[in-house]
């Protein structure tokens, strides 16, 4: 049986404006598997980026609980909630919240350094490769574009390999085919090290790359479904749960898995093609 890493039950968010009540999330319960990849999708305002600051503590909750592991996350203090962030959380945010005093280099290496870990310098080439910022160690966030602003937040987020990483649309700032290797190198990254990962995206090509796929409407959770199953089940009736599968429903999940192999072998044919690989070098990461 697979362990859970993060556990929600019972989440509620509600903001109040006077009589009116928006409920962001509620009533949210959800298992993360340790090593899953799990896509989180949904409109906007569904309540999916308000979900994943939950996971990770970064917001409290109106109701119900968080556990990651065996930590119950409402039970700490402010400052165990931030080392304990630091060093089992990597987050990549929409807003980038690069430090604009710091150069590339040192925004990628700067969580791995406050908490006095030890920088892998050859994991650390390796990601700056792969995102195609090699050549801007040395220039500061006001000078990069949006998207290369994005890349630094990926690189800082794994660089320090957090056995769990939060992101809000990693890829919303990138074009398709840097989307595609970026998703190839954390689902490697994922097998890699067993690092276990949630990811909220609007890229349907993005989320079948998951292994799981979670939707959220109204701040509930509404389908959850495997990657590359997620047409044949909008197809159903509705979601069923394990115990009303039926053989079919049995063979749908079969072929999405071969569905799913598929896909990951062309992305990555179509990595090593680009040049792009878990073993690429530029310059180190850290003086």
């Amino acid at each position: 049986m697979r362990s859970i890493v993060l556990k929600a039950q019972g989440l509620k968010k509600y903001y109040t404006s006077g009589e009116n009540v928006t409920k962001a999330l509620d009533g949210i319960d959800l298992d993360i598997y340790y090593g899953e990849f799990a896509a989180i999708v949904g409109t906007s305002g569904s309540g999916k980026s308000t979900l994943l600051h939950m996971l990770g503590g970064l917001d409290t909750p109106t109701a119900g609980t968080v556990r990651v592991g065996d930590k119950e996350l409402s039970r700490m203090d402010d400052e165990a909630l931030a080392v304990f962030r630091r060093r089992s959380i990597g987050f990549v945010f929409q807003q980038y919240n690069l430090v604009q005093t710091l150069n590339v280099r040192e925004n990628i290496v700067l969580p791995i350094l406050l908490d006095g870990g030890t920088i892998d310098e050859d994991y650390c080439r390796e990601i700056v490769t792969l995102l195609k910022i090699e050549e801007k160690l040395e220039q500061f966030p006001n000078q990069l574009s949006g998207g290369q602003q994005q890349r630094v937040a990926i690189a800082r987020a794994l660089a320090g390999k957090p056995s769990i990483l939060l992101a809000d649309e990693p890829t919303g700032n990138l074009d398709s085919r840097t989307s595609q290797d970026v998703i190839a190198f954390l689902k490697a990254s994922n097998q890699r090290f067993q690092q276990t990962m949630v990811m909220i995206t609007h890229n349907p090509e993005i989320a079948q790359m998951a292994d799981r796929i979670i939707r959220i409407e109204d701040g509930r959770i509404k389908t959850s479904v495997p990657g590359y199953a997620e047409d044949e089940h909008a197809k159903m009736s509705g979601p069923k749960t394990a115990d009303q599968e039926s053989p079919a429903d049995m063979q749908t999940r079969s072929t999405a898995a071969g569905r799913t192999e598929t896909s990951r072998t062309e992305a990555s044919r179509g990595k090593s093609a680009s040049g792009h690989s878990m073993e690429g070098g530029a310059e180190q990461c850290s003086r």
